[in-house]
């Protein structure tokens, strides 16, 4: 039986439909919180696969956040071997990072809500792509920091506001800004758990909720083909 590992940096930032498609595909699932666990004790070749998610940090606080330097060793022991890897929002930052791209504050402020995601230069390269791209398709997206592409990615997908939103490495290795795995329920802790971003960002929680009712169920039906795509490529 296949095995996939997930670093989680915030309980409510899960592995969502990704979690439901990995166990339809036979996989058990390990669930590992980065912030308190010894990342340098885990064999990072041993999972089939490793997905890294989501959290509110920067990539360059490693000074603050010390697991990040052990989390970013990981990552790129991984990668030099080609086995298979999914970076979401700070995990796509992380992913970036290991593969020695820069990661940063983003200069248009933060990409906060549903919006759609159009087709990067190498998008047609990658057929399971095309899931996230049907028009009309929104996509949560919830970040501050941004990346450059990393050196012979393959630049997946863009918006007006950030142009690097999600890059492959060949058939392994997939990096997402944005949030395909959410769910429009499991959506209520992150409005609680992130209250005194979008308080400071002035945001609306009652239209958050209200577009993630109405946008939700159309990305869960299409992550779902995303997922399976990717997973049997």
């Amino acid at each position: 039986m296949r095995k996939a590992l997930a670093l989680n940096h915030l309980a409510f930032e899960d592995l969502g439909s990704l979690g439901t498609e990995l166990m339809r595909a036979g996989y058990t699932i390990d669930t590992v919180d980065a912030c308190t666990a010894d990342l340098r004790a885990i064999d990072p070749l041993a999972p089939d696969l490793l997905v890294i998610l989501g959290g509110p940090i920067g990539v360059y606080e490693h000074e603050t956040y010390p697991f990040l330097s052990a989390e970013m060793d990981l990552i790129r022991s991984r990668l030099a071997k080609k086995l298979p890897t999914i970076g979401i929002c700070l995990g796509a930052q992380l992913l970036a990072a290991a593969l020695g791209a820069s990661v940063y504050p983003g200069t248009q402020g933060k990409e906060i809500g549903w919006a759609p995601i159009q087709a990067g230069t190498d998008a047609t390269l990658h057929p399971f792509f095309s899931e996230l791209l049907t028009p009309d398709l929104h996509i949560l997206h919830w970040h501050g920091d941004t990346f450059d592409l990393p050196a012979n990615a393959q630049h997946l997908a863009s918006t007006a506001a950030y142009p690097n939103q999600a890059f492959a490495l060949g058939q392994y290795a997939l990096g997402l800004q944005f949030h395909p795995e959410v769910t429009a329920q499991n959506l209520e802790r992150w409005y609680v758990g992130h209250a005194c971003e979008l308080i400071h960002a002035e945001i609306s929680v009652a239209q958050l909720r209200e577009d993630s009712r109405v946008y939700g169920p159309r990305l869960e039906a299409a992550a779902q083909r995303f997922w399976r795509s990717w997973l049997n490529a």
